[in-house]
């Protein structure tokens, strides 16, 4: 079975409150095709300007560091066929606290390593409304600093940011991951559908230099 874990993209969506919506045009309308191939034959090419952080996207090391590795840097192996592992939010604050993350000791310590790391908020639920934008779930700085220490290949979340966003703030689970190497997925969706474990979790943008973030078309493959 495979589990759509990525936002639909749409002419004019926000995704992120003052970055700008997609917008959709024609570079070769099937009309005008018309004129270039032979008579039945007709085709249309179409153009789209977005934000590269629009819809369910990947943050690169470079997105946080000018030196990191970007969208074609980064290894297919850190971004496709990882197994995954869902871990639900727990509490009541918007500050998500891996249990992990606390002295459980080695016996009960969740086994992250190699593994694409999905935080389940349940917040996806608001996505397209103006409660998206307020009062989000994030990751704690002392979980994200525990991911990276154990080795995570990848973290997501079902939410607005990874991080706490006020006014200038620092984004501290973006400075520990990306600097640790670790990819990041921002604003998943359909979490609920997959199991705590025992799936393949894929999310790999196009190949372009120099850039650091990009939609992806994430996806869960269940057995």
């Amino acid at each position: 079975m495979i589990v759509e874990l990525s936002h639909r993209i749409t002419e004019g969506m926000t995704t992120y409150p003052g970055v700008p919506g997609p917008t959709l045009g024609t570079h070769l309308s099937r009309e005008d095709s018309r004129e270039v191939y032979a008579p039945g034959t007709e085709f249309e090419i179409g153009v789209i300007t977005l934000a590269a952080n629009t819809g369910t996207y990947l943050d690169t090391p470079h997105h946080r560091y000018a030196g990191g590795q970007d969208l074609a840097q980064v290894p297919l192996s850190s971004l496709a066929d990882l197994p995954g592992l869902v871990v639900p939010a727990s509490g009541d604050g918007r500050e998500v606290v891996l249990d992990t993350a606390l002295d459980t000791g080695p016996d009960t310590a969740l086994d992250v390593r190699g593994r694409a790391v999905l935080i389940h908020t349940g917040f996806d639920r608001h996505f397209g409304t103006g409660a998206y934008f307020r009062d989000h779930p994030y990751l704690a700085p002392e979980s994200a600093a525990w991911l990276a220490e154990q080795g995570a290949a990848l973290v997501g979340i079902d939410s607005l940011n990874i991080d706490d966003t006020p006014p200038h703030g620092e984004r501290p689970a973006h400075t520990i991951l990306l600097k640790a190497g670790i990819p990041i997925v921002e604003h998943l969706t359909g979490l609920s559908a997959l199991p705590a474990e025992g799936f393949r979790f894929h999310a790999a943008p196009p190949m372009i230099a120099g850039m650091g973030t990009f939609p992806v078309r994430a996806y869960a493959v269940v057995p």
